[in-house]
Formats: structure tokens, sequence, C-alpha cells
């Protein structure tokens, strides 16, 4: 049985610099109380070649949660620059925001990133070495993956995944996402 459904996510501070935080308005609706912490984390992928460039920008710790709605505010620093190979520094990536109980992945929220120079004289002709204080990050955030991970509440064996997608917050911030197959499914529907 599901205790926790994740009814919304909310990119804040979008489009912004690359240097800039992440920001995320995270809502969790818990259906009875959970003894132990859910940890939430922040992965940017560096990468599509090899998670060995995959960086965790911030992991926090929520609870024990009671039952009821429950939103945060989930902040992350950008990510390191030197950690990210040059080839990779500009175009679509990847940010996850990850959550987990008693150490078993439950949910896993994708979001594509495009990373570019606002500058329409250096996206024409791009130094061979990134110049990140001039490239903004734009988290192309009206549909994001969903990916849900049945476990068993009490011991977490994990299941299978599952993968939907989300349906979009109303925030004016956020930009057209790349087309992802539709999934009929209301927000209330997506129990994990």
């Amino acid at each position: 049985m599901s205790k926790v459904q994740i009814s919304n996510v909310v990119v804040l501070n979008n489009p912004a610099p690359f240097q800039s935080p992440f920001q995320f308005e995270v809502t969790l609706e818990c259906i009875e109380d959970l003894p132990s912490d859910i940890e939430c984390k922040i992965v940017y992928v560096g990468s599509a070649e090899s998670e060995e460039y995959d960086q965790v920008l911030d992991s926090v710790l929520v609870g024990p949660v009671p039952a009821g709605r429950h939103m945060f505010v989930f902040q992350a620093e950008a990510p390191d620059p030197s950690k990210i190979p040059v080839q990779d520094a500009l175009g679509v990536t990847i940010v996850l925001v990850i959550c987990s109980y008693l150490g078993k992945e439950f949910v896993r929220v994708g979001y594509y990133v495009n990373n570019d120079y606002t500058d329409p004289e250096l996206r024409e002709n791009p130094p061979e070495i990134p110049q990140f204080d001039k490239v903004q990050k734009n988290i192309l955030a009206t549909n994001p993956r969903v990916t849900r991970f049945k476990i068993d509440w009490e011991n977490t064996e994990i299941q299978p995944p599952q993968v939907n997608d989300m349906p979009a917050s109303s925030s004016s911030q956020e930009e057209a996402m790349v087309q992802m197959p539709p999934v009929e499914m209301s927000m209330d529907a997506m129990a994990f």
C-alpha cells in the first residue's frame, strides 16, 4: 500500500543564470504517519555518457512525516562546472529530484535542462572553454518525467519502476518542454 503521494513539484527561479541555485517547491501527501525520514536529493546529470559525471547537488531529510499534506522548497547550489565534460557543458541535460524512504527510492522526477549562452554572438561562436558566467539554464518544466518505484514501506523491498508524465503546475516561470508521450493520469492518482 502506498503511503506517500507527490501532488506537485513547481520549478522556481527559471530560467536563471547557470551558477544560480536550483529551486523546487515539492508538495507531498502522506496517508499515514511515517516514523522515519524521507530523503530527498537533487542530482545534476553532467554527461549522458557516464554516471561518473553526475553530481548530487544537495540531500535533505524530511521527517518524521505526519499524515497530511506538506510543502517545502528544496534549494541546491549549481553544479561544479569543473566536473562537467567540456563537450557536455552546453545543450540539453537532466536534473533529477529523487525521494527515498528507508534507503529505497520511491520516486524520481526528471526535467530536461537546456544550457546555452544568452548572447547571440557567443551562441554562434562559442568559446572552446565554456564561460559559465554567461550561460543561462532553462529547466523545461511543463512535462516532467516521473518514475515511481513500488516499495514495501515496512521492509522496503524494491519493485519494478513505473514511468509517467506529471501534469505541469501553473507556474508562469516555466517554459515548454520536449514533448513526451502523454499518459492520462491525474496528480491525485499518482500514488507511490
